[in-house]
């Protein structure tokens, strides 16, 4: 049996995740934001670069052995064989347009795997975080993913259509599933709470998914990558309730 996650640490986790999310509220509605672009076309704001800098400084003065993945600085090289993973602003595009769905996000994988996954929504004061082992909260109260079983009833969320493979969203009409965006990591939010039944997300970034693998499980879901490996890593993911996840991801290899 795998070992549990420390509980101390989580709560170390959650507060540090809490505090870069309330960072980031002195730039959300800023009309006079400054958007940068990186390399690859994505929005990069100094919000961004704020709360990531405010974590990594953090992880280096209580955890100096760990490595650091981060989506806004290169990787700080570890010994410990633990690796915090941070996602600032996970939406920046929904942050810089001022919708609150934002989320900042931060991980713990050691030798076992995914340990910690924090995923806190300051623009709604919302955070959602696991332990492994420990079971999911949200807000500080035990939460579970949803009890549907029948996939045409079901709601599924997705950060955007776009994203999508040709052809692939053409696949899911027939299911009767009701799909709703502004996803990012506020739809993986909604999975853990049972507010909605699924969460599709291709093209991911490892900062972008890795708290996601101990919150779902936690809240009693599944998360695997559309070919069903659950390796931290980027990818094509899928997040459910368990009840029909392979159905889903039959249609989306279908094509």
């Amino acid at each position: 049996m795998t070992e549990s996650a420390d509980a101390e640490l989580l709560n170390e986790a959650v507060e540090l995740t809490r505090e870069a999310g309330r960072l980031t509220l002195r730039w959300f509605s800023d009309h006079e934001l400054s958007v940068l672009r990186k390399d690859d076309g994505s929005p990069v704001t100094e919000a961004d670069k704020a709360a990531e800098a405010f974590l990594r400084e953090a992880l280096a003065q209580r955890f100096p052995d760990d490595a650091v993945i981060g989506e806004e600085y290169p990787e700080e090289q570890g010994t410990s064989g633990r690796t915090w993973v941070i996602d600032p602003i996970d939406g920046t595009r929904s942050f810089v347009r001022g919708v609150p769905l934002y989320t900042t996000l931060l991980a713990l994988i050691d030798q076992h795997g995914p340990a910690i996954g924090v995923a806190a929504v300051p623009g709604l004061d919302e955070a959602v975080w696991a332990g492994r082992g420990l079971g999911c909260y949200h807000n500080g109260r035990r939460c579970q993913v949803s009890s549907q079983t029948d996939l045409s009833r079901s709601y599924l969320s997705t950060s955007g259509l776009e994203w999508w493979p040709n052809g692939t969203f053409d696949r899911f009409g027939p299911s009767g599933a009701r799909v709703r965006t502004w996803g990012d990591g506020y739809g993986y939010v909604l999975v853990a709470t049972g507010r909605v039944d699924a969460m599709i997300d291709p093209g991911l970034n490892l900062w972008d998914i890795a708290p996601m693998l101990v919150i779902i499980p936690e809240a009693g879901g599944q998360i695997t990558q559309w070919n069903g490996t659950d390796t931290p890593s980027a990818g094509d993911w899928l997040a459910t309730n368990g009840s029909f996840h392979e159905e889903l991801r039959v249609l989306l290899n279908a094509g």
